[in-house]
């Protein structure tokens, strides 16, 4: 069922609202395997739209509904859509987007012989939004791997605090196919979800650092006593929100690797505790290997310098790129998915992200990543958050450059500070040689810090 602070969905109403949407939507036009646009609010009306889409046996595209205009437009020439799925309170409409242009060259035929449910852009951190198409199958597939970690049964009720348009597979449908209760605070705030929490005592979390980082500066006396599991997911877990979190309620953070290409194939089940920032160990589906540049396994990836590509083969791996056209096969062999995030495992076998491929910086022959600096800048009291970027450089290759939000605009940390602070926990060649003060970052649609351009 769907909990939220309006009352409660049961499994049997849910069925009902999800049959006459596929009804609906199958008397307007929609047929099996067209791409089916969604723009609905967070709560149970997006997953009774989604689902009805999938049951109409169309494809959902989740669309944010919270997005600057031509956001729409976007999708539709990108993905091709063919209808528009609205939702406004109780109310769904349709509407058919027939002769809209489309951007790229797709394979419409061969999208259709995939059987698709199911087409999410990436989130663009580093590159151009790719189109990532998962077909009936593979969506079960994964579901049965990752829940080989998560155990969800009917007797959870999993506290869900992060965005439906972007989050949806490896999460919602598990748990309403594990027949479990998903909860839907009104606010993802410390206060809302904890005072939800008291009265709906959730078995579960899954939500995102910013989230976790809110619940730890909450200074009332409420508990999470009820909770098993903590997942952490959408983006790397910082250990002082980790460890505050713990302090506050007594419950490890549970950091998982979650990609839409691949679900969720990696989690810090064994050591959550003494090792919060750690990825962990592969789910028991899954073969993870580490890739040097000669692209054979890097034999001693035993610290961040000496990292290697995340590559992961398993079940229920994408099928296809939308637009230009490129089935998964031609990608996957032989090393299974490609991350493009750089790792290393420590002695007790334990999986670290080191940083972005993209993101590395080479200066002077020392390689390093912008987040391992990001993180300890982000630690400092006067820094809200930073973004590290490389800088060409006539004699040394490449050299840091550290732009800032400062927590407080009025009163920003001075260059000398920052660079003490840095010294005090870098090595000297990682201290950026410049400090940039700006009011803002610029974010993926997702939410995330982008260091690229947006496709």
């Amino acid at each position: 069922m769907v909990q939220q602070a309006g009352g409660t969905v049961s499994y049997g109403a849910l069925a009902g609202r999800i049959a006459t949407h596929a009804s609906t939507l199958q008397r307007a036009g929609v047929a099996r395997g067209d791409r089916c646009g969604v723009i609905a609010p967070q709560g149970v009306g997006f997953v009774e739209a989604a689902l009805g889409v999938m049951a109409a046996g169309a494809c959902l595209v989740p669309i944010p509904p919270d997005q600057p205009d031509g956001t729409l437009e976007t999708f539709v020439a990108r993905a091709g859509l063919a209808h528009v799925v609205r939702v406004d309170g109780d109310v769904l409409s349709h509407g058919a987007c027939t002769g809209a242009p489309v951007s790229a060259p797709i394979d419409d035929a061969a999208f259709r012989a995939l059987a698709p449910a199911y087409l999410r852009y990436t989130s663009g951190t580093t590159s151009a939004r790719k189109g990532v198409v998962l077909g009936h199958a593979t969506i079960l597939a994964r579901l049965d791997a990752a829940n080989r970690g998560m155990q969800i049964d009917a007797d959870d009720r999993i506290m869900w605090l992060l965005p439906m348009a972007h989050h949806f597979v490896v999460s919602i449908l598990l748990y309403l196919q594990r027949g479990a209760t998903v909860l839907l605070p009104s606010s993802s705030l410390a206060q809302p979800v904890l005072e939800f929490a008291q009265s709906v005592q959730p078995t579960v979390f899954y939500a995102s650092p910013y989230h976790y980082n809110l619940l730890a500066k909450d200074r009332s006396a409420r508990a999470l006593e009820s909770v098993r599991l903590a997942v952490s997911t959408a983006e790397g877990l910082r250990a002082d929100i980790g460890q505050r979190f713990a302090t506050r309620f007594g419950q490890p953070l549970v950091q998982a690797l979650g990609i839409i290409e691949v679900g969720l194939s990696i989690m810090n089940l064994v050591r959550p505790q003494e090792k919060p920032t750690a990825l962990g160990r592969p789910l028991p589906d899954y073969d993870v290997w580490l890739r040097g540049e000669d692209g054979h396994p890097v034999p001693d990836p035993s610290a961040p310098e000496r990292s290697g590509e995340i590559c992961i083969r398993g079940p229920g791996l994408f099928d296809a790129y939308l637009e230009p056209w490129t089935p998964a096969r031609a990608l996957l062999d032989p090393d299974g998915f490609r991350t493009g995030d750089q790792g290393w495992r420590d002695a007790d076998g334990d999986l670290h992200l080191a940083g972005r491929r993209a993101n590395r910086i080479s200066m002077a022959g020392m390689k390093f990543f912008s987040e391992e600096v990001e993180a300890i800048l982000d630690a400092h009291p006067g820094v809200a958050r930073s973004r590290v970027r490389p800088m060409e450089h006539a004699h040394l290759g490449e050299i840091p450059i550290a732009e800032i939000v400062p927590a407080d605009p009025t009163a920003p940390p001075s260059a000398t500070t920052l660079g003490g602070y840095c010294r005090e926990q870098l090595a000297a060649y990682k201290v950026p040689r410049r400090f940039e003060i700006v009011p803002e970052l610029p974010l993926t649609l997702t939410g995330k810090l982008s260091r690229g351009r947006e496709g």
